[in-house]
């Protein structure tokens, strides 16, 4: 997992969690992958044709699967912005409810400043895409052109 629990200690107090939690570590763990996938799900582009404008395509799986050290410190403060708001959802336990719910809304903005290519974070890794390249199925697209067969009432 990019993200363990000894992380949330940046973010939210042990005994805030406990507290919670009622010391069920595997609720900590649901919202640290609950967390993860929806960072990840504004890095990934689809199929449609404004995301051929040139903005960055990220590299998921390497900024994802980066340990200690390697991760991206922005992503995981994001990315525990996100998990703080899922373990305060189940409760309001000695915890400034809107604080939590600010600092959520405001990593989720900044997730879609990335996604529509309005903020680029040049340290993380790029993927690199040939320029006829078919983005949804990863295969070379031919160049194909012409008209129809003309029709006749017959």
């Amino acid at each position: 997992m990019f993200l363990q629990i000894e992380d949330l200690k940046n973010n939210i107090y042990n005994y805030q969690v406990e507290q919670i939690t009622e010391g069920d570590e595997s609720i900590v763990l649901q919202a640290l992958d609950t967390a993860e996938q929806e960072v990840k799900s504004y890095f990934y582009t689809n199929h449609r044709k404004e995301f051929l404008d040139g903005r960055n395509r990220y590299d998921v799986d390497a900024i994802f699967t980066a340990i200690g050290e390697q991760r991206n410190a922005l992503i995981v403060s994001l990315c525990l912005s996100v998990a703080k708001w899922y373990i305060v959802d189940l409760c309001n336990a000695d915890i400034i409810y809107e604080h939590a719910k600010e600092r959520y809304d405001r990593a989720i903005e900044y997730l879609k400043k990335i996604n529509k290519g309005d903020v680029s974070l040049g340290n993380l890794p790029l993927k690199t895409i040939d320029e006829n390249t078919d983005v949804t199925q990863g295969t070379v697209q031919p160049f194909v052109f012409g008209s129809r067969e003309k029709f006749n009432h017959e």
